[in-house]
């Protein structure tokens, strides 16, 4: 059984919280896309912390995490994120990487930062992960797989054919010095054998687990919206955070999956540039800000105030369309708790009409929201555990939203800690 949580939105949406939850009841939990470059927030019995890279379920010592061929793999952040777990006391995860997978290596890093600073203004608000470059290099059939590390001779001759390429774009696009090949074999031969004991072929692993009824859970990055073939390009990430997509990131056939769970907020957030039609400003915005989630509306990555605006109708129905949602989950519902009245975006209006299917890129940057308002429940919902006990107007909120995105809500998170949550 494949079940696959997924974000609706822009990213951000708290999905590290319900995949912490879910892999409770989990065997294995899969990162199948992305790599360093967003972060997922968990808070448990162990403290909190901020997953980068790590698959949400090692907080679970019986589950097996395993980092898919459609991963980023970023050596040294990885090993970074396993030594806090350590250093904090988290059981030893079991961790299992693609053999497959590809390498983020230092350069795609410093091309990342070099080409956000050449564009200035114009920048897409990269995390400067390395993540276009990288996924720009595995296209251009020019990365490193995990398995090259280990033949020094392939390792360097793979290295030699991308510094070709790479040396003539430092030399002449930005007036960098060009790559030092031997001593980026040298570094990463080294830690290639850090992880060693690591590294299989998860796709025949997950083959074996699914003959065995084994339960898994994949895990994405960031959301719909930020998908380069259907989000809002180009302000978008480099690989798809579609569940679609963990069909070939994880190595699992289309037809195992029995599960699609979108999150999404109790209203707006996003970390990055592009077009944010329910935005809000000013005094409004940094009181939303301020009291959302357990510390705040800031990157789990970049700690940059995250944009924050009312739910959007129109974005998370498509979201959740395109996902192929077969359920939602809506988070951070506590936060609303302040509001007298609650703004929902049921329509886009642009050059006159009124849209209410997301439109392209484009159209969304002219767009201004159409809303309808709700009361507030002007109470703390934290400590409700069952649905019927939430107050009239929470209850009227969630069935509205839910509603007017066509996909059933079944989980409330009223929290940011994994017990508190309503299922529904």
């Amino acid at each position: 059984m494949v079940n696959a949580i997924v974000g609706a939105n822009w990213g951000d949406e708290g999905k590290g919280k319900i995949t912490d939850m879910l892999a409770q009841e989990s065997d294995i939990v899969i990162r199948f896309q992305g790599g360093a470059n967003a972060g997922h927030t968990i808070i448990n019995e162990y403290g909190k912390f901020a997953l980068h890279l790590l698959p949400s379920g090692v907080f679970n010592p019986r589950v097996a995490n395993l980092i898919g061929p459609g991963v980023a793999l970023d050596i040294e952040e990885m090993l970074s994120e396993l030594a806090t777990l350590r250093d904090r006391g988290v059981p030893e995860p079991t961790i299992l990487i693609s053999d497959r997978a590809q390498v983020m290596m230092s350069y795609h890093v410093l091309f990342d930062c070099l080409e956000e600073k050449r564009l200035g203004k114009n920048s897409f608000g990269s995390t400067k992960s390395g993540i276009a470059p990288f996924y720009g290099d595995k296209y251009m059939k020019i990365g490193l797989q995990v398995n090259q590390l280990y033949d020094r001779e392939v390792l360097t001759e793979r290295l030699r054919r991308a510094a070709v390429i790479k040396d003539a774009m430092l030399e002449n696009l930005y007036g960098e010095k060009p790559l030092d090949v031997d001593a980026l074999a040298d570094k990463y031969y080294d830690l290639a054998q850090k992880i060693r004991p690591m590294v299989c072929d998860t796709t025949q692993y997950l083959r074996r687990a699914l003959k065995e009824n084994k339960k898994i859970l994949l895990e994405g990055q960031l959301g719909t919206l930020r998908d380069p073939d259907h989000g809002i390009f180009p302000f978008t990430t480099s690989s798809s955070p579609l569940a679609g997509y963990g069909t070939v990131g994880a190595g699992l056939p289309p037809t195992a999956f029995e599960k699609i769970i979108a999150v999404t907020k109790a209203y707006s957030s996003c970390v990055g540039a592009g077009p944010f039609v329910t935005e809000l400003e000013g005094d409004e915005a940094e009181e939303l800000r301020r009291r959302g989630g357990d510390s705040g509306e800031y990157g789990a990555k970049t700690g940059r105030p995250r944009r924050v605006g009312w739910f959007d109708c129109v974005a998370t129905r498509y979201g959740c369309l395109v996902q192929g949602a077969t359920e939602c989950v809506m988070t951070n519902l506590d936060v609303l708790g302040y509001l007298d009245e609650i703004r929902i975006c049921t329509g886009y209006e642009v050059d006159g009409r009124v849209l209410t299917d997301f439109p392209v890129t484009r159209l969304v940057e002219k767009a201004k929201p159409v809303y309808t308002s709700l009361p507030g429940w002007k109470c703390d919902v934290r400590h409700i555990t069952s649905y019927k006990d939430l107050p009239e107007n929470c209850r009227a909120y969630i069935e509205t939203v839910e509603k007017e995105i066509e996909c059933p809500i079944r989980m409330i998170s009223n929290g940011p800690r994994r017990e508190e949550i309503i299922m529904r």
